[in-house]
């Protein structure tokens, strides 16, 4: 068996720019913002973004440059930070394309692409803003005759998850919520996994049922300690308050911003 352990730097290099980025977590809790960091140094751009609802790590790809696309749920800080703010002024302004989703249209898209058919079928959207919105089409029931709306399989080239555990074959736990994890890692073509802590195969092996992300969906693994930092991972460590404050208040003009860029992100490098 094959080692899959590699460095971040080198992960991330394997990204190209123009791709279509699926972000595991969900809004402040276990994000890949080590990776996401690393997408921003390496000065990715054109990236399409995939999340049902994201926080920090789609709102500061979108102020680096990094994203002309965002096919998501929700974006938001929660009720302590409100709004994302680089994704709502670059939505406002037109520089991003906003692919406006439901978080349940998005999960249906994901899950057509894991079983290899162009759309899926979804019922109780038909009288939604979203219809017109997405121009998302409609399809008929052939046994009921029932019209349902029909949502595009959405099949990411990588999948960026961070994860509590993991082998260096690549198998994944994740202890707490998992979100939509494990079907980006089934619908992506690569996957990269970022954890807390490596684990020995033989220990994987022992209780395969805690295995949540299975080595054979993942190419690269790298141990990145921290690696949600500044949102939460599970019981390990709650979100940055302080850190997320600092990155609200330099949104308030681009010269503070690109100070905080160079601060928190490009002025460092990867530490694995």
């Amino acid at each position: 068996m094959v080692s899959k352990q590699t460095t971040l730097t080198q992960a991330i290099a394997s990204i190209a720019d123009g791709s279509i980025v699926a972000l595991g977590g969900n809004t402040l809790h276990r994000a890949p913002c080590a990776a996401v960091h690393e997408l921003i140094r390496q000065q990715k751009r054109r990236l399409e973004l995939v999340k049902t609802a994201g926080a920090y790590d789609v709102d500061v790809l979108v102020g680096a440059g990094a994203t002309d696309r965002v096919s998501a749920g929700f974006i938001g800080f929660e009720n302590v930070f409100g709004l994302a703010p680089q994704y709502r002024q670059a939505a406002e302004q037109g520089r991003i394309q906003v692919k406006e989703h439901a978080c349940y249209t998005l999960i249906t898209a994901m899950r057509a692409a894991v079983q290899g058919v162009p759309f899926l079928p979804i019922a109780g959207m038909l009288n939604s803003d979203l219809m017109q919105a997405r121009n998302f089409k409609t399809v008929q029931d052939p046994y009921t005759g029932q019209k349902l709306a029909a949502v595009q399989a959405i099949r990411p080239d990588v999948a960026l998850l961070h994860v509590q555990e993991a082998d260096e074959l690549g198998n994944g736990r994740i202890y707490g919520s998992v979100y939509e994890d494990d079907l980006m890692a089934r619908a992506a073509r690569h996957v990269i996994l970022t954890c807390e802590r490596l684990i020995g195969a033989a220990e994987t092996a022992c209780v395969p049922e805690l295995t949540t992300i299975p080595g054979m969906l993942v190419t690269h693994v790298v141990v990145v300690p921290q690696g949600a930092h500044p949102c939460s991972c599970g019981d390990l460590y709650s979100y940055d308050g302080d850190y997320l404050a600092r990155y609200i208040a330099a949104c308030n003009n681009q010269e503070d911003y690109q100070r905080w860029l160079m601060e928190n992100i490009l002025g460092k490098v990867a530490t694995r």
